[in-house]
């Protein structure tokens, strides 16, 4: 597989360096315009989900399932999205999943008001769609970038600030306005996604122009529908291929499972929701906020080492958020926190590993594929965790998922023992 910068397919555009400059300078900042509200609007209505799904169902077991929507819609149109902006490019993709994202939190608020859990779960699953538009939102700043790491770091950190606001802002001033309004509590967040849905449509909708994806000659290169196999046997007959992949699962399995059942563990002990809210805003930080030092770190000193580090740090907050007790707080915080740090240096890790593998025509398919696994992970972490709560508890959970943690750092420490056994021969 050839090996060059995703500039290297622009030589020939109407644009010199210095243009394509300009261009991807434009492209980070409307993504991060569209990101910020994106990412808000996301983690507002994940991160009542659970509560809602269980105060619906009236089964801790449901709630998990609820959240999971989020997840297994995003798995569900990882590659159909991908397609997509391989047709009509970057900005029509990302711009028209937050608008079925503001359906789906409509849908979602509706449920609250009703009392439907079955209407929960498909508005959830409309809310994946969103998270499909901000995981494809990472690869279209890597697209014209000569340092993707950085690029991808860049754009992830500026989650942070919308996803931070999400739960804090829902739990918060949108759950008190929808009190004061005569609604359920729990109508709040989804009254905030609908609307920061909307507003980060609008923005790249408005101004992801020049598409980053049309400059790079991306859109348009394969007249057929390709076959999903297509897209799967080029990472798997490639080393870096299926590391990067596999990193990004388990990462998200470890995040997801986890988080998922935060809110029910810390609920059942007493605390208050705007307690859950900080737990999940912290872990936000860790999950977003280092970004751009990470995707540094990744054009610096290599993917490989990052994702052993992202799983060290994945095992090690499981561990700690495992000690938490449902009266207490203080070991959700630190856990949840270094949890989404390790979470961050897998996936900008691994993002930056497949953008440098995979230069060719497929590499939108294979970017989907890439996140149609991630996602498919997370949503069956989510569901499962559910069930396994319920069969045990929350400590038994997180120490289950040190193990997952653990496993992206043992292959990258397996492949360089070998490494080195092969050229001491």
């Amino acid at each position: 597989m050839a090996r060059n910068t995703p500039t290297a397919a622009v030589k020939q555009t109407r644009f010199d360096a210095g243009g394509l400059e300009r261009v991807q300078r434009r492209t980070l900042r409307t993504l991060m315009g569209g990101i910020v509200p994106g990412g808000a609007a996301m983690s507002s209505a994940y991160s009542s989900a659970a509560i809602l799904g269980e105060e619906l169902s009236g089964s801790e077991t449901m709630g998990g399932v609820a959240a999971s929507g989020l997840t297994l819609g995003a798995a569900l149109t990882a590659i159909p999205l991908a397609r997509f902006m391989v047709a009509h490019g970057r900005r029509p993709g990302i711009a028209g999943g937050y608008v079925i994202a503001a359906g789906g939190a409509a849908l979602c608020l509706i449920s609250a008001l009703a009392g439907t859990y079955p209407l929960l779960i498909v508005g959830m699953m409309c809310v994946g769609l969103g998270y499909s538009g901000n995981m494809a939102a990472r690869f279209a700043a890597a697209d014209l970038a000569e340092e993707p790491g950085t690029a991808i770091g860049t754009l992830i950190w500026a989650s942070t600030f919308g996803s931070v606001l999400g739960p804090t802002v829902g739990f918060g001033p949108a759950r008190s306005f929808a009190t004061a309004i005569g609604l359920d509590e729990l109508a709040g967040p989804y009254l905030l996604s609908i609307l920061l849905f909307s507003l980060a449509a609008l923005v790249v909708g408005t101004f992801l122009r020049p598409d980053p994806l049309e400059v790079s000659g991306g859109i348009g290169r394969d007249e057929t529908k390709p076959p999903l196999r297509s897209f799967i046997h080029p990472i798997l007959k490639s080393s870096d291929g299926r590391l990067a992949v596999g990193s990004m699962m388990t990462g998200h399995v470890v995040m997801v499972g986890v988080m998922t059942m935060v809110p029910i563990h810390l609920r059942s002990g007493g605390n208050e929701l705007s307690v859950v809210g900080y737990v999940i805003s912290l872990h936000i930080i860790g999950m977003y906020a280092l970004s751009p030092i990470v995707g540094r770190l990744a054009d610096r000193i290599g993917a490989h080492r990052l994702i052993a580090v992202g799983g060290l740090l994945l095992a090690f907050g499981a561990e700690v958020a495992a000690h938490n007790e449902a009266h207490e707080s203080l070991e959700a915080f630190i856990g949840m926190f270094v949890i989404g740090v390790g979470w961050n240096c897998g996936l900008v890790a691994s993002s930056t590993l497949l953008v440098r593998t995979f230069t060719g025509d497929d590499r939108v398919g294979i970017q989907g594929l890439a996140d149609l696994c991630m996602t498919a992970a997370g949503a069956s972490a989510g569901m499962i965790a559910g069930f396994f709560m319920a069969a045990t508890t929350f400590h038994h959970l997180s120490h289950t998922a040190v193990v997952f943690g653990l496993i992206p750092t043992l292959i990258v420490l397996a492949r360089w023992v070998g490494k080195r056994r092969g050229q001491g021969r």
